[in-house]
């Protein structure tokens, strides 16, 4: 147990006993105010503590998968298109992972393609949407289609999701419609799934300012009629096609 007024370190952020603080200087202490979608200041998200897993794939079920590395089994809730696109158990398998903490519980969220993980953060920043209610939103209805529906404003497309309901959609709509991309075409969406090194070169253009659907689009022509390639020659061929 701790001495009163001792100040110890949790996640990064240094903490000091609650005992020896008014509720001004306590709030300020315990950090930023809560993301959207939470319901007090004990529901907080630290994205640097786990981002991506690769490993041997245990188990899979429509809405979880343990994967172990190095010895370690880690239970990832996972979507519906996230599962169907996953290899057989025992096979390896790669999950871009947002990590979501709370005062009692820490939860992974795993997501093959880095697209389906940053909608699924976009959708923690609408009011009332939380990770289980945005995970099940995922599942209801495939991504390039959601992000059509709130661009489009078409609100009885998005209430058939389970859990949707009107007040709901309309407030993603609202908070949501100009922050997300177009959606991809067809021939877009049929593509092979990237590999680990066309995620990495995706990201890094993202990184740069680019939209998710141009960064697609330089990296299809980067990649087009040829063997695999380094990182280093997708990400420059892939910025020449950009500039284009």
């Amino acid at each position: 147990m701790e001495a009163e007024g001792k100040s110890v370190i949790l996640f990064g952020r240094r903490k000091t006993s609650e005992s020896s603080l008014g509720p001004t200087s306590r709030r300020a202490a315990e950090g930023a105010v809560p993301p959207r979608g939470c319901s007090s200041a004990d529901c907080r998200t630290i994205h640097p503590m786990i981002a991506y897993l690769r490993g041997t794939l245990l188990a899979k079920h429509p809405n979880q998968a343990i994967v172990e590395t190095h010895g370690v089994g880690y239970d990832v809730a996972i979507s519906v298109p996230t599962f169907t696109e996953m290899p057989t158990a025992g096979a390896e398998v790669a999950l871009h992972i947002h990590t979501h903490v709370r005062e009692d519980a820490l939860s992974l969220y795993g997501f093959l393609r880095l697209a389906e993980k940053q909608l699924f953060e976009k959708l923690l920043t609408v009011s009332g949407i939380g990770p289980k209610l945005a995970i099940t939103i995922l599942s209801g209805m495939p991504a390039d289609e959601m992000v059509g529906a709130i661009r489009g404003g078409d609100l009885a497309r998005l209430t058939r999701i389970p859990g949707i309901g009107k007040k709901t959609a309309e407030r993603m709509v609202l908070e949501l419609r100009d922050k997300l991309p177009a959606a991809t075409g067809a021939s877009e969406a049929s593509a092979s799934p990237a590999s680990p090194v066309e995620e990495d070169v995706i990201s890094a253009l993202i990184n740069l300012g680019y939209q998710r659907a141009a960064a697609d689009k330089a990296l299809l022509a980067a990649r087009s009629g040829k063997s695999p390639q380094s990182f280093e020659v997708l990400f420059r061929e892939a910025l020449g096609a950009l500039s284009k």
